[in-house]
């Protein structure tokens, strides 16, 4: 145990500070102050109870060993501290910065304290091992002449294939756009993770072995037969791409997108390239304009953080869901993930959430739009019901769509290959990752559906486990996902 008194000497959680609003509207970094002290992290881990049954296990896709990493914070032994999360998390310094935490929602002190900073600890552990020089490239014991294509290069692609490299196969990482990262590199906008944290990462993989080919549509530059032709095993991991639409009357008007239309443009625009016109600005731009995001989640906070700082006149972020109680909902107990009211970084910056409203209708004036037209809703009997009086109409000049994802792209690559999809459209696997095509594995949210990154990483090593024993008759990969999980999921 960390330290037996630890939480009760320590009964306040403490993250770090995040730089001044005015400030960081001024740039693309991280939104957060330098890092913590190694005092401050080591009384945070110290409140880590290392409880008889770690519920923070139950929170956790990858089965992370957070007592024990949290007690070896503490006693100072960081590099002991980094071989136990990198056991179980190939990118603690991704899922450090995007994961939301399930794990301290099932932390035991949570139930009547504040509780433990897991995330905090899993990602200064990370960034002091950097620092130190200690993520260095883990070499295979020996090579089995085996060639594996993984398809995607989001957390699951690159878990997958990290994994499977360090087997001994010979992996070729295949992405359609022009650099490694998937989401993470162009949904993710720099102020919540810079993209220098993706690229030493992706350092270390390609001095391992991994093959990295981008630019590559997978489906049409290289086919399906001869992706099987040439690999002994495929794992799609191309992720849930097709976004959630708004099919109502006006959505054809200039000046309605899709949030992966608007949100790329930042990070090409901080990778380089050549994106903005003569005033600075990219082709999908907030400056100026009266901006609507209809959806309140993450991704909505993405797009309201990066019209912050394209200088919008105004942001409306639109939910159809009520506003959530301030504490837990009863109806999420511990230590199950909360529903609760949460503030990002974006949300502290401004802009206004409305919650309970449902969008009508799009207006708009030579083919652009202008508004839109929207009333608030109830839940009634299990659906949305309309309250009457309360229609309103909402100047706009970008509305910006963040409802979501609904599953993965079909056509192309998944139609050629023949794999089957479960009832939500998603590519179905068995209990051991595999499709109804021999070889062929499927990982992410390509097989699970929009999910989070934890789960992303979690599965792509489970995949990787299957992969290596179907290719060598055994395996000697962690699989930290029973196949119960898959199906009940």
């Amino acid at each position: 145990m960390a330290d037996p008194q630890g939480f009760l000497k320590h009964t306040s959680r403490e993250l770090p500070t995040r730089r001044p609003v005015e400030l960081r509207l001024l740039d693309w970094k991280e939104v957060y102050e330098d890092k913590f002290s190694h005092d401050t992290l080591q009384k945070q881990a110290s409140r880590c109870m290392d409880c008889g049954i770690p519920f923070c296990h139950q929170g956790c896709p990858l089965g992370n060993l957070i007592p024990e990493w949290n007690d070896l914070v503490y006693k100072g032994a960081w590099r002991e501290g980094i071989d136990r999360l990198h056991a179980t998390n190939n990118f603690p310094e991704f899922t450090g910065r995007l994961c939301p935490a399930p794990c301290e929602a099932s932390c035991v002190l949570g139930i009547n304290q504040q509780p433990v900073t897991i995330k905090q600890v899993e990602v200064e552990l990370v960034e002091n091992a950097f620092d130190e020089g200690w993520v260095t490239p883990v070499y295979p014991t020996r090579l089995t002449g085996k060639k594996i294509a993984v398809v995607g290069s989001g957390p699951a692609g690159l878990a997958a294939a990290q994994q499977l490299t360090r087997a001994g196969h010979t992996v070729t990482v295949f992405e359609r756009e022009d650099r490694i990262g998937g989401l993470m590199r162009y949904g993710i906008p720099e102020f919540k993770m810079e993209k220098s944290v993706i690229d030493r990462r992706l350092a270390q993989m390609e001095a391992e072995g991994t093959i990295f080919k981008t630019s590559v549509n997978v489906g049409v530059d290289i086919t399906a037969e001869q992706l099987r032709e040439q690999y002994d095993a495929v794992v799609l991991a191309g992720g849930a791409t097709i976004a959630r639409d708004l099919p109502i009357p006006g959505r054809e008007l200039d000046g309605i997108h899709q949030a992966m239309e608007f949100l790329p443009w930042a990070n090409r625009a901080q990778l380089g390239d050549d994106v903005l016109d003569e005033n600075g600005l990219p082709p999908i731009h907030a400056k100026g304009k009266k901006v609507v995001i209809i959806g309140g989640g993450d991704t909505g906070a993405d797009c309201l953080g990066t019209s912050h700082r394209h200088g919008a006149e105004s942001v409306h972020q639109f939910e159809i869901m009520p506003r959530p109680p301030e504490e837990r909902a009863g109806s999420t107990p511990w230590p199950t993930y909360p529903l609760m009211y949460r503030v990002s970084s974006a949300h502290e910056e401004g802009g206004e959430r409305v919650f309970s409203v449902n969008t009508e209708r799009f207006v708009g004036k030579d083919g652009k739009v202008t508004g839109l037209e929207a009333h608030e809703v109830k839940m009634a009997n299990g659906r949305f019901e309309k309250v009457e009086g309360t229609d309103f109409t909402l100047e706009a000049d970008l509305v910006l769509l963040a409802m979501g994802f609904v599953g993965p792209q079909k056509p192309g690559l998944l139609t050629d290959l023949g794999v089957g999809y479960d009832g939500r459209g998603n590519v179905q696997r068995d209990k051991n990752w595999a499709t109804n095509i021999p070889g062929v594995y499927v990982a992410g949210d390509m097989g699970r559906g929009q999910s989070l990154i934890v789960w992303a990483i979690a599965e792509g090593r489970a995949a990787a486990a299957a992969v290596d024993k179907y290719l060598e008759g055994e395996t000697a990969l962690p699989a930290p996902i029973p196949p119960t999980a898959v199906a009940q999921r």
